[in-house]
């Protein structure tokens, strides 16, 4: 049987534990330091990201948890241990990367349920490349869908 995307992440859903962003943004509070991982890819992450957290983009997460690889991340490589907060847009490819982090070893592995989008909708502090704040309006618009007619499932007459 065929699975989608939607199948994929609910799968993955059954063994990756989430986590709300105002949960999350209570932790960092308090002074918790899980290694923040943004999976989305380097232009998402330029646009705004959660202050502190590195980015890793899905496609070369892998090579990038492992030593020796062009892709290698030492913080990351390092980090089998460490507790680790998996971000991305919406909490669906962060779901998968935390699968896939658990599946290679990571014994504390979570992923923040609706992602960035859901850390800009509590207001939760997001900054751009330069490290300047971007506020919640902004985060909106850099946050939206930009799906095209043509990216769209064809209606069936």
């Amino acid at each position: 049987m065929m699975q989608h995307y939607k199948d994929l992440v609910s799968d993955a859903l059954t063994r990756v534990k989430e986590i709300m962003p105002w949960d999350l943004g209570r932790r960092l509070a308090a002074g918790d330091t899980p290694v923040l991982l943004d999976v989305r890819e380097a232009a998402e992450f330029l646009m705004l990201h959660i202050p502190g957290s590195i980015n890793v983009p899905r496609g070369v997460l892998e090579q990038s948890c492992e030593w020796d690889y062009d892709e290698t991340v030492p913080l990351l490589a390092g980090a089998r241990d460490q507790q680790i907060v998996v971000i991305c847009r919406s909490g669906y490819r962060s779901a998968l990367a935390a699968d896939t982090l658990m599946r290679m070893g990571y014994t504390d592995v979570v992923s923040l349920k609706t992602g960035v989008r859901g850390w800009n909708d509590d207001e939760q502090p997001l900054i751009d490349a330069s490290g300047q704040p971007v506020d919640a309006d902004t985060g909106d618009e850099l946050l939206a869908s930009r799906v095209q007619a043509a990216q769209r499932k064809p209606q069936v007459v």
